[in-house]
């Protein structure tokens, strides 16, 4: 039985995206609603009610009628070619989420700091399930150009990040994601499940990971824990993305600002959020 996502993470897209339910029978509006917004994705940001309606399996009336609704709200905006995307008004109100919020408030001043150190790529990403989800990322305009973004969804062992987050993902996790193929996205991926878990526990012992060219032939990632408190649980992952080439010469000094940067992090987050009796 494959098992359900975690939502324990502090924050909770990919190549996988949530496919909107098909509706048979008897809905409820809130129902209506959820399969109207599962509709929209990075992929496909904008649609007419046509679109809707055979995307979300509801009638054409049924989407009018949810639609209006939604844009006197303000979750909906209307184009000047008449298609549908997703309002301000609900972006404002998903800023909100206490557990991103909280995460990304704690850790930006750390992520500027680590940017102005290293002038790379900086990310921040937690588990959703077997996924992987990026809440936050400093970019520079010479920095490599990412794969990545804010609100993006990977599989979990696509990227560095994610392998940090699965090497201190319940077991039930990491068998699923093992039992699975692991798709080989450049010459070098790792996908034998025997030498991935060999990683994992590189990761735990060494508390920071470096992901050579498994993403992308032109980058390097190297990625560290972030926990609730220095000995507290895993529920993030740090990372840095710079150019294949020449980034030998830097791992070293890189292990150690990620890292460094994670358990401050850490540590802010432990003394910001308390931590259950």
């Amino acid at each position: 039985m494959t098992p359900r996502p975690d939502v324990s993470d502090p924050v909770a897209s990919s190549d996988r995206r949530p496919r909107a339910p098909r509706v048979p029978g008897q809905v409820s509006a809130a129902g209506k609603v959820m399969a109207v917004l599962a509709t929209f994705s990075r992929e496909r940001p904008s649609q007419t009610l046509t679109q809707i309606a055979r995307s979300s399996g509801l009638a054409l009336s049924t989407v009018h009628r949810v639609v209006r609704e939604m844009e006197e709200w303000g979750a909906l905006e209307r184009g000047d070619d008449a298609s549908w995307h997703v309002g301000l008004r609900l972006w404002e109100v998903a800023s909100g989420c206490p557990r991103g919020q909280i995460l990304r408030e704690i850790a930006l001043p750390f992520l500027q700091d680590l940017y102005e150190a290293t002038h790379e790529n900086i990310q921040l990403a937690v588990r959703e399930g077997t996924e992987l989800v990026f809440v936050e990322r400093i970019a520079g305009h010479r920095s490599v150009e990412l794969l990545t973004m804010v609100g993006g969804r990977f599989p979990i062992t696509a990227t560095g990040m994610g392998r940090v987050l699965l090497a201190y993902a319940p077991p039930e996790i990491q068998e699923a994601v093992l039992a699975e193929p692991i798709p080989r996205r450049t010459p070098f991926t790792v996908t034998d499940p025997v030498t991935v878990q060999e990683q994992l526990r590189a990761v735990r012992r060494e508390q920071v990971f470096v992901s050579d060219r498994q993403l992308s032939e032109t980058t390097v990632a190297v990625a560290a824990p972030i926990r609730m408190g220095r000995s507290g649980p895993v529920h993030a992952a740090l990372g840095v993305v710079v150019a294949s080439v020449p980034a030998t010469d830097r791992i070293g000094g890189l292990r150690r600002a990620v890292l460094g940067s994670a358990q401050a992090i850490s540590d802010a987050l432990g003394a910001r959020v308390p931590r259950p009796s």
